[in-house]
């Protein structure tokens, strides 16, 4: 009995240990965000992914997006948030844009939506990624966009 508790002990031990280096893994990957201080969201287009920030400590991320097609590529720069819309649809292109926030005049979004399709420009991020967006940023926020 006493060998079975001592085995079980270990096995939970070796998982924690398992589950601290993942979580540092994380950690130092989310550490290396392109962006600068003042940016509360990032988004690296040639790895496809993006961060919630404050004062350049990552707050979550990296999270996969999905960016612009060729033909409507995603802008780079620094931009601010302009609005945001909770249950936005575009008649432009005729679909819905879950949890929407407009960070350039031109209409280009963080939204809810596929994670395998490029868009015409915005950045797509998962259900619970474009929720967290949509809940952290607010108008006048830093957006950058890197290459």
């Amino acid at each position: 009995m006493k060998w079975r508790i001592t085995a079980l002990l270990a096995g939970v031990a070796a998982a924690a240990a398992t589950t601290a280096t993942i979580g540092f893994a994380g950690e130092a990957s989310a550490a290396t965000a392109p962006c600068s201080t003042a940016a509360k969201a990032c988004v690296q287009l040639h790895t496809g992914k993006a961060w919630l920030m404050d004062h350049g400590s990552v707050l979550r991320g990296a999270v996969p997006i999905t960016a612009g097609k060729p033909a409507f590529p995603t802008p780079r720069g620094t931009f601010r948030v302009q609005y945001k819309d909770i249950d936005h649809y575009s008649k432009q292109f005729n679909g819905p844009m879950p949890y929407s926030v407009f960070f350039t005049t031109t209409g280009v979004a963080f939204h809810q939506g596929s994670l395998k399709v490029q868009s015409h420009g915005c950045v797509h991020l998962s259900h619970a990624d474009a929720v967290a967006f949509y809940h952290a940023l607010h108008p006048g926020d830093v957006v950058e966009v890197v290459k």
